[in-house]
């Protein structure tokens, strides 16, 4: 979005502010389906649950991964006018409820909706097959995460060598499982991980077919990553080397899913923040803006991710700190940014900003989270 739409946006809604640009979501969107053809975009609600913007992409044609008895009644909200039937048949085909593990209340509460959900361990079965019995089920397998931003493998995932044995212990329990899912890490740059975990996949197929196991879907999770900066490679040549697995590994009738998050929102939000302090502290320009960790930037904490400022006025720059407004030291967007010699109440922006950014948002210290915009619906 350009500069002189997010300055007019943000003197007529104040700031802090999120501007959500939905033609942005619709050419992400488009773009995953173009280049993993094959693949069934599940999207990651947990990024950015926003009613606005999963309204959009259920327009688009996409599918849900939930993580959240929340999440899935946000989904369930967009399907509430479609018949009986039908809404049971979406839910079924395009919602997949992708934490593996799952409080009991939540399970009964999904019971009646025969999701599909995943697991990794004997708990999980017996916990699944006592609250929530017609549920299909897709065992998480552990696999590398090296290079990720944000590593998973040491939460969540059955070991390869267990895969099998899980799969005859929910057989067991009357439970019937579907197929397989992983996931790589959160925005993960090395093709690597999605070629190796495609082969541990592959293996478990096999030996689950020996056994008499039949598995019908595979799930290659999330991880693809946002295109931060030019240190990112591009997504097409990501999708060229999956592709390439997945016709050789995991021919039709086989059905492949994934849950891209981050991809399909980062690059569709820009935060708008006002300068509110300035002070020199030990020779070095520092910035106080109204937004901060706590708010907008708490990828900066939870995600290890930067997001790089930008000033609505050209000239001469330095290097610059720059502050939420909370009083805690922890609040600290970067003290590294490269910024002009900017007057109290001038505004700077962080593009980028779409994906688990505001969704953490708390109103610590008493400051409100910012105020979201949403554009070009």
């Amino acid at each position: 979005m350009d500069e002189k739409t997010l300055l007019r946006l943000a003197k007529a809604h104040g700031t802090p502010l999120v501007v959500v640009d939905h033609k942005a979501l619709r050419e992400n969107y488009g773009q995953f389906r173009k280049h993993l053809p094959r693949v069934q975009a599940y999207y990651a609600v947990k990024a950015n649950s926003a009613p606005e913007i999963v309204k959009t992409f259920y327009e688009a044609g996409a599918s849900f991964d939930v993580a959240s008895i929340a999440e899935f009644l946000t989904v369930h909200e967009n399907v509430k006018d479609l018949p009986d039937e039908k809404r049971q048949a979406f839910i079924w085909d395009r919602v997949i409820y992708a934490n593996p593990i799952k409080a009991t209340d939540t399970l009964e509460q999904l019971d009646q909706y025969k999701p599909l959900v995943t697991y990794d361990n004997h708990e999980e079965v017996i916990k699944i097959a006592k609250h929530a019995p017609h549920a299909g089920l897709a065992l998480r397998l552990r696999v590398p995460n090296t290079g990720s931003m944000v590593e998973l493998s040491s939460k969540f995932g059955a070991l390869p060598g267990e895969a099998v044995d899980l799969i005859s212990f929910a057989r067991n329990n009357k439970l019937e499982v579907e197929g397989l899912s992983f996931h790589v890490g959160s925005q993960c740059t090395n093709v690597q991980n999605y070629i190796q975990s495609l082969h541990l996949a592959s293996s478990v197929f096999a030996e689950a077919k020996t056994r008499g196991f039949e598995l019908k879907l595979l799930d290659i999770g999330g991880g693809f990553p946002a295109h931060y900066d030019d240190t990112v490679p591009a997504f097409k040549s990501i999708a060229r080397a999956i592709n390439q697995e997945l016709d050789r590994l995991f021919p039709p009738p086989i059905e492949i899913l994934a849950e891209p998050g981050r991809f399909l929102v980062a690059s569709a939000a820009t935060a708008i923040v006002q300068i509110i302090g300035k002070a020199i502290r030990e020779g070095k320009l520092c910035y106080y803006v109204n937004d901060g960790v706590y708010h907008t930037f708490s990828g900066v904490i939870f995600d290890h991710c930067q997001y790089p400022l930008k000033s609505f006025r050209r000239g001469p720059s330095q290097i610059c700190s720059v502050f939420g407004p909370t009083c805690d030291a922890l609040d600290t967007i970067s003290l590294a940014e490269q910024l002009p010699d900017l007057e109290l109440g001038e505004f700077i922006y962080a593009p980028n900003i779409g994906a688990y950014s505001a969704a953490s948002s708390t109103h610590f210290n008493g400051f409100a989270p910012a105020k979201i915009v949403h554009v070009n619906q």
